[in-house]
């Protein structure tokens, strides 16, 4: 299938339906279709602007009368992790984040189908089915990875001096794009069995190192929204940024 070159992307507007995160509420979406030549540099400005990517579509809420979804990002340089962070962080020493291919495979979409139960049961994503997930992960024209999460595999002593690969099957994961600022998390899961790890928390944090070797200013998070449950997460990473209108203004408290 041929992909034609377009010269200028074109926006189109969704239907209304009912808001994901704040009650009583509909939501509506700005979008375009990331799938000409260029698309990797679209990606990147459109990311800067406070798009977010799922599948081969970049999108942003244009809801009239509400601007609550606010993207987020951390700036890796001036993030300092909290006490309870840095705990985190040592408790999973353990594990290794590796790069991989955007690949569904059986044991990701396993792991998926358990995150989403235990986690998220009623909500938009329950009812995908293994198709849906190879999708989502797959259907991308930028430079999109899996960092995939093991336990390291112990040292043997037949070995190379130094050895150490990561072992095991994937206990987390997560789907993410990497720009010319920045890494983005599109979407994340786990295993949910294992709730004393923090997964959840520890991914962001093993993904702001790993912007940091990388020479990344950035880790986007995607959309805080005040009064939502679901995004208070995103509270906690301090410095961050929240783009308000034009600018991205740092949050400092």
């Amino acid at each position: 299938m041929s992909v034609e070159r377009q010269s200028f992307p074109q926006f189109f507007i969704t239907s209304e339906g009912e808001c994901p995160y704040l009650p009583n509420r509909t939501e509506r979406k700005v979008f375009t279709h990331l799938v000409s030549f260029e698309a990797s540099d679209l990606h990147d400005l459109l990311t800067k602007t406070g798009f977010r990517r799922s599948q081969n579509i970049a999108y942003r809420p244009a809801c009239d009368g509400c601007s609550l979804c606010i993207p987020v990002r951390i700036p890796v340089d001036s993030f300092r992790p909290t006490r309870t962070m840095r705990k985190i962080w040592r408790r999973n020493a353990s594990l290794r984040g590796r790069f991989e291919p955007p690949r569904a495979t059986s044991g990701l979409f396993s792991l998926f189908r358990d995150y989403i139960e235990a986690r998220h049961g009623d909500g938009s994503m329950a009812g995908m089915t293994a198709l849906d997930f190879a999708a989502m992960v797959e259907e991308t024209f930028v430079d999109t990875r899996l960092i995939t999460y093991r336990e390291r595999a112990p040292i043997s002593l037949a070995g190379p001096a130094g050895e150490g690969a990561e072992g095991g099957e994937v206990v987390a994961c997560a789907l993410t794009d990497v720009h010319n600022d920045g890494l983005s998390m599109i979407y994340s899961f786990y295993n949910p069995r294992m709730e004393n790890r923090s997964l959840g928390t520890y991914m962001i944090l093993e993904h702001i190192e790993r912007a940091r070797r990388m020479g990344l200013p950035y880790v986007y998070l995607g959309y805080w929204v005040p009064g939502s449950r679901k995004m208070a997460y995103k509270e906690r990473f301090l410095p961050q940024e929240r783009l308000i209108g034009d600018n991205w203004l740092p949050i400092e408290t």
